[in-house]
């Protein structure tokens, strides 16, 4: 069969979110990195591997320090996917290297930032026994933490502090409160679920179908709930 008689191969794509953190650095600057630094300290991971939009919103083109805010921040290892809020023919960044821009973005609400260092200290997890096991956290996730099993349920027996995100091949459970991120059905899995004792959640998603904090009914805000798919929608519903 020649080239140009074999079927065409099907092309297939699959929506996927990411929640991005928005930092909105303000006059002075020089005070102002030295309170990021000090954020840092407390807690040394918590901007690891986040992606970051830079919003300018707040400093004038002429602001002091301005050229050296982008260097700055990579040198902390703020990993810079876009800039809002400036004009790159401003003079004091022209010599930036203007990551490309990301449009139709939507506000997820303030991040909680931690307050003291956790020293990298992680939730005791018991490991899933065989493929498509359940991964079990026994304590609280700390905001900047990450817990994910791709081939299973993640279950974790406390709670999930905002900043903090969960990731499952199949569903998620959450025995205490969920503030963070929840997202389930990473494997295309549909039939999964996001379970929470109490409902507080940045972000929940199931298989590339997303929410965010301010589209959960009201309603269902502090209270036991799940979340599913439901023709192709997610939809939160009271377990209770």
């Amino acid at each position: 069969m020649s080239d140009e008689t074999r079927p065409l191969p099907r092309i297939r794509a699959r929506g996927r979110s990411f929640l991005a953190l928005v930092l909105s650095p303000e006059a002075e600057l020089d005070d102002w990195l030295r309170g990021l630094d000090a954020q840092i300290a407390r807690s040394p991971s918590f901007f690891v591997g986040k992606p970051i939009i830079l919003d300018l919103g707040l400093l004038a083109g002429d602001a002091e320090g301005l050229a050296e805010l982008y260097p700055a921040l990579l040198e902390r290892g703020v990993r810079i996917i876009g800039i809002e809020g400036a004009d790159p023919d401003w003079p004091a960044v022209a010599g930036w290297d203007w990551p490309m821009a990301f449009e139709g973005g939507r506000a997820a609400g303030t991040v909680e930032l931690p307050d003291e260092d956790t020293d990298g200290t992680a939730p005791a997890v018991v490991q899933p026994s065989g493929p498509s096991s359940a991964l079990v956290v026994e304590g609280p996730v700390r905001s900047g933490q990450s817990v994910q099993n791709p081939e299973g349920d993640v279950v974790v027996i406390g709670s999930v502090a905002s900043g903090a995100e969960i990731s499952a091949g199949g569903s998620v459970h959450v025995y205490g409160t969920l503030r963070g991120r929840a997202i389930a059905g990473m494997g295309g899995q549909t039939g999964a679920r996001i379970f929470a004792g109490v409902m507080k959640a940045e972000l929940l998603a199931i298989d590339g179908y997303y929410m965010i904090a301010e589209e959960i009914d009201p309603a269902l805000n502090g209270r036991s709930a799940q979340a599913m798919l439901e023709d192709d929608t997610l939809v939160v519903r009271p377990l209770n």
